[in-house]
Formats: structure tokens, C-alpha cells, sequence
């Protein structure tokens, strides 16, 4: 596999990619109950419960702390998980200091 990676993705072999919000939007978005599903909350439990690592990439600046909240406790429930945020949002990613260990 080519490019530079850190040791806590060694053995990973498939990527799961998960939306705190059912729908995107790239500018003015504001994050209303309708925006978000029951149908997205499934997909991201499923997702968290059938991954081994879980990166939160929503960077510093996430104002919705509803949301946030509702991700952290379903990680909160669930035991055995490599758990890491980046230091910034996944847009602006980098190599050194990227990937952060997460505490809940």
C-alpha cells in the first residue's frame, strides 16, 4: 500500500466514512433535527459498532454540540474501540500530529 501512514492503522484494510448530519451542505449550513434522521443515526451506530479504529474528524470548530454528544455516547457504550479525533477538520490534514488519541 502506497503513501505514509501511522502504526494505529496497521492490519486496517477497509474504511468506513460516516456524516454526523443526513444531509451535507457545503455553506450556511445550520444543522436543524430535520437535517439529521433516524435513519443517519443507525448508519453511524452500525458503523461505530462494526469498526475496530474510530477517527472523529470534525475538527475544532463543530458548533453542534448535540451531535457531538450523541457520537461520543454511542463510543461511550461500546468497549474495545482504538479511538483518535484530528487536530483539525479532515480538510486540512496533514502527516505529523493529524491523528490525536481520544479520551471519553
Amino acid at each position: 500500500m502506497g503513501g505514509r501512514r501511522g502504526p494505529e492503522f496497521d492490519g486496517i484494510e477497509r474504511l468506513i466514512v460516516v456524516n454526523q448530519f443526513a444531509l451535507v451542505q457545503t455553506t450556511g449550513f445550520v444543522g436543524l433535527p430535520s437535517d439529521l434522521g433516524s435513519r443517519n443515526d443507525r448508519a453511524i451506530e452500525r458503523a461505530l459498532d462494526e469498526s475496530e479504529v474510530v477517527i472523529i474528524g470534525w475538527g475544532v470548530s463543530n458548533g453542534f454540540e448535540s451531535r457531538k454528544e450523541f457520537v461520543l455516547e454511542v463510543l461511550r457504550r461500546m468497549q474495545g474501540k482504538r479511538l483518535y479525533k484530528t487536530s483539525q477538520h479532515p480538510s486540512r490534514g496533514r502527516y505529523d500530529g493529524f491523528i490525536q488519541p481520544l479520551d471519553l
